[in-house]
Parts: structure tokens; C-alpha cells; sequence
């Protein structure tokens, strides 16, 4: 009996141990998206959103830059984390940078220019991906590589953390874009309380624009920058986080606040940091460029900036 008891015993336990096994095994469907990031291709005309018809926003003018003219702004903060210290001033030579988030629309372009991968979550686990799917919402899911490539297709590039900091604060300072205060529903962040539970159409919110015409950089989305990050970079000598022919960090610096992001991550002088190839709902970009007023089309063509 010893020996039947003992037989039985073993069989229930390897039974109840190989349980989870069998949940996980019976639960694993072929993904709705491949981990390697590609996704059947989806017109933009399915994109949908109940905020669509809610924004005045002109889709002609999604690629509309703004300028930053050169000279001196306050980079930084002595009341923000060890990384934003200390506040002091910098020059900058004028440039160029994209008014608004890169939409879905634009990306979905350069997705069946390019046959690059298509934006969307590694896994099918991914939260609110279809909730984020309008052509005039910024596109999320993109990974820094994945936003250089379209930046560089556009005959741009990804602004450097510097230039995002006096595009998006202004020369003077100040700690979000309208000033210095937090009252009422100046971005989209911290909640859905705007009526925006995920991110809203690009330049939804009036007051998330900059002196220089640049939105959304306090909320919506935390984007992408040029830059490896460096943790001190503003207590020493560099005057750019670049090096060439080194890499002096595993990460890629993002700025500005995202539609959850809430306390110290709102301020314009917050930097984060995330390795490249990450993608997340969170996390989305725009462009950049130098100096010159003209721009060179894909077809050959030249066109205004501010087109």
C-alpha cells in the first residue's frame, strides 16, 4: 500500500505542478502582432477615434515646422533631479522643429514608402493599442531607431535634447510651456479627467504650445531625442552628449511628459531615459532640423519649412 500511496501521490502532484503549464500552453494564440514588430498593413483610412471630428486641426499642416532662432536659453534646473543640474545658459545656432507629434498618418506613410515595420506592441498583451489608432493621433509604439528612420526619410532628424528643451520652454526658463504655474487642464496628462483617456489629436491643447508655436511638449507623449543619455551631462565639460566614434551610454534620452505621466516627470527640464529598441504606448517623437529655410522633398522637389 506503502508503494500504491506513494505512485499516487506523485502522479497528483505532477499533475497540479503542470497545470500552469497547460494554461499557458492552451492560452498562447499566434499573436496579433509578431515580436519582431511587423504588422499587416492597415490603411489610415481605418483608423478611428470619437475625438476625430472634435479637433480643427488642418491635416495638411502636419509637417509644418517651426523656428528656433539662435541664441541664448536656460537649459536645465536647480530645482529639478541630479540629471537637470545645474541650470545655466546655452547657445544655440538656429534650427528647425516639427510643430507637432509625428502622427499615425505621417508614419503610416513612410510604412508603405519604406516597407519599415509597422508601429505596434512586441506582444499581444498591449493596452488601449486600438484607442490610439487615429491618422491625427501621435504615433506610439516606435522604437529610436525606428523614429530616426523616419526622420531621416523626411530628410530630417531627431531633435537634439538641447534644442527640444529651448523649442519646447522657451529662452526665459520657465518650467512648462505657459509658465511657470500648474492650474486646470493645461496638457494631456495625469488621467483622463481632459476627457482624453490616451492621447489626444496633436495640438488639442492650446496652452501646450510653446513662445515658438511648438505643441504637445508637456503632455500627450514623451518622445525621443538624438542623444545617449548622460546623467551629468550638464556638470561637465561637454557641449554635446554625442561622441563621435563612441558610445558613451546604453541608453537614448526622451523628453517631455506623456498622457500618465504625473508630478516631477511634467516638468519640461525632466529627463528620461530608455534603451533604444524599446517601443511602449507612452512614447512617440518628432523631428528636427538645421538652419536652412528649404527643405528636399523624397521626389527631388524643394519646398518652404514652414510650408
Amino acid at each position: 500500500m506503502d508503494g500504491r500511496f506513494k505512485l499516487i501521490f506523485l502522479v497528483a502532484v505532477l499533475f497540479l505542478t503542470s497545470l500552469p503549464v497547460i494554461g499557458i500552453l492552451k492560452g498562447t494564440d499566434r499573436p496579433s502582432v509578431p515580436d519582431d514588430g511587423s504588422r499587416p498593413q492597415v490603411a489610415t483610412s481605418e483608423f478611428h477615434s470619437p475625438h476625430d471630428q472634435e479637433t480643427n486641426l488642418d491635416l495638411h499642416s502636419l509637417d509644418e515646422m517651426v523656428e528656433v532662432p539662435a541664441g541664448e536659453f536656460i537649459l536645465g534646473s536647480d530645482d529639478g533631479g541630479y540629471n537637470e543640474k545645474p541650470a545655466h545658459r546655452e547657445f544655440l545656432d538656429t534650427f528647425w522643429i516639427d510643430k507637432y507629434e509625428i502622427t499615425n498618418q505621417q508614419y503610416q506613410e513612410f510604412v508603405e514608402a519604406t516597407g519599415h515595420r509597422q508601429p505596434g506592441p512586441p506582444s499581444r498583451y498591449a493596452r488601449k493599442f486600438e484607442a490610439l489608432r487615429s491618422p491625427i493621433q501621435p504615433v506610439t509604439y516606435v522604437s529610436w531607431g525606428d523614429a530616426d528612420a523616419f526622420c531621416r526619410w523626411k530628410g530630417k532628424r531627431l531633435p537634439r535634447e538641447k534644442e527640444w528643451e529651448k523649442a519646447v520652454r522657451g529662452p526665459d526658463g520657465q518650467t512648462w510651456p505657459w509658465g511657470n504655474g500648474m492650474e486646470g487642464l493645461q496638457a494631456n496628462f495625469d488621467g483622463d479627467a481632459d476627457g482624453y483617456p490616451v492621447t489626444a489629436p496633436v495640438g488639442s491643447f492650446p496652452a501646450d504650445q510653446s513662445v515658438y508655436g511648438v505643441y504637445d511638449g508637456a503632455g500627450n507623449l514623451m518622445e525621443w531625442v538624438d542623444d545617449w543619455y548622460i546623467e551629468d551631462l550638464y556638470k561637465t565639460s561637454h557641449t554635446d552628449s554625442g561622441v563621435k566614434g563612441k558610445i558613451p551610454s546604453t541608453y537614448k534620452t526622451m523628453r517631455g511628459g506623456g498622457y500618465t505621466s504625473r508630478g516631477i516627470d511634467l516638468r519640461i527640464t525632466n529627463r528620461s531615459f530608455m534603451v533604444p529598441d524599446f517601443r511602449d504606448e507612452t512614447i512617440g517623437f518628432r523631428c528636427a532640423s538645421d538652419g536652412s529655410l528649404i527643405h528636399r522633398r523624397e521626389d527631388g522637389t524643394e519646398t518652404s519649412r514652414k510650408n
